[in-house]
């Protein structure tokens, strides 16, 4: 669990950063699932965009794919979803 101040530090490490994803109509699938492991292992920290054509409310897609990823959601605003999980082997970001 982040707290405050460690939110805060990854919103401003991240402000720089482009979507690498996109969830569309066809939703979270268990390839992509897999897709943005790997990108938070090799980054730690990404964001996903949310299409407009998505079914499911922005909160409810934010908090799938963090459980399903096992990362913490750093932030959400309007459609873009910031997530944060610790890399095993290549640990790259200090928190505070």
């Amino acid at each position: 669990m982040l707290t405050g101040k460690q939110k805060r530090y990854l919103r401003k490490e991240a402000h720089h950063l482009q979507p690498i994803f996109q969830v569309g109509k066809g939703g979270i699938t268990p390839n992509m699932v897999k897709q943005i492991q790997a990108a938070l292992e090799a980054r730690e920290l990404i964001k996903v965009s949310i299409l407009q054509n998505v079914e499911e409310s922005h909160q409810e897609v934010a908090e799938t794919l963090s459980a399903r990823t096992g990362a913490e959601l750093v932030q959400l605003i309007g459609r873009t979803i910031i997530l944060y999980k610790e890399s095993k082997n290549k640990k790259e970001i200090e928190l505070p």
